[in-house]
């Protein structure tokens, strides 16, 4: 199946962030009043969903933007500590090169995010930002707009729960990753179109193995 658009996530899908949340988040707990992660809690956690992992930890709905925003503060002051997974910049230019146009939809900022993205964010035609928790739908389809497509044509590649929730909502094919934040197991109980393995298999996938552009 070929795609004109894809539809990136980015913590967790592009870029390794996950230590860094590890590292971040019961600062932002002690900050905002909710329940700390323990170690022994990770793993729970990383099977639940958006509104699970909410409740366990006792996040007040109400202050979720406020986290947000700090979070992305913190975020932009780590960048530098955040990287590209490997072989995912030769992934975006062998889309790219077989005329898929690409989109970022993220939590986080525009800024942060070109930061992390380095070289790779020239190869981006739509950014659209600074998501809430339950907000890529409506950014889905704002993109899907832009981009002058339908919503057959698109995929989304995300590495959580509520982005095959997201893809769902607007009608779009839906890829999971499994290196990111969410358990490989927890997003294939949702049954996406696509599983994806490893950072090659985006390309082989969409692009119908039309060849890798090597990273060196």
């Amino acid at each position: 199946m070929s795609y004109a658009l894809a539809i990136f996530d980015l913590d967790g899908t592009l870029v390794d962030s996950f230590p860094w949340f590890l590292r971040t988040i019961n600062d932002i707990a002690d900050r905002f009043g909710f329940r700390r992660v323990r170690d022994e809690d990770i793993e729970e956690l990383r099977h639940s969903s958006t509104r699970e992992i909410l409740n366990r930890l006792e996040v007040p709905v109400w202050k979720l933007p406020a986290i947000a925003r700090y979070a992305r503060r913190l975020k932009g002051q780590a960048a530098s500590e955040i990287s590209l997974f490997a072989g995912t910049d030769a992934m975006l230019r062998t889309l790219a090169g077989n005329g898929v146009q690409l989109a970022l939809v993220t939590s986080d900022s525009e800024v942060n995010a070109r930061q992390k993205l380095g070289a790779s964010a020239a190869l981006f035609q739509h950014f659209d930002c600074a998501a809430s928790v339950f907000g890529k739908p409506a950014k889905f389809r704002r993109v899907i707009r832009r981009a002058g497509v339908v919503a057959q044509d698109v995929i989304s590649i995300g590495d959580e729960v509520r982005d095959i929730e997201a893809a769902r909502a607007v009608g779009v094919a839906c890829g999971a990753v499994s290196w990111g934040y969410a358990a490989p197991a927890a997003l294939q109980a949702l049954a996406p179109d696509y599983m994806f393995e490893c950072i090659h298999a985006i390309a082989n996938t969409l692009c119908g193995n039309v060849g890798w552009i090597s990273e060196a």
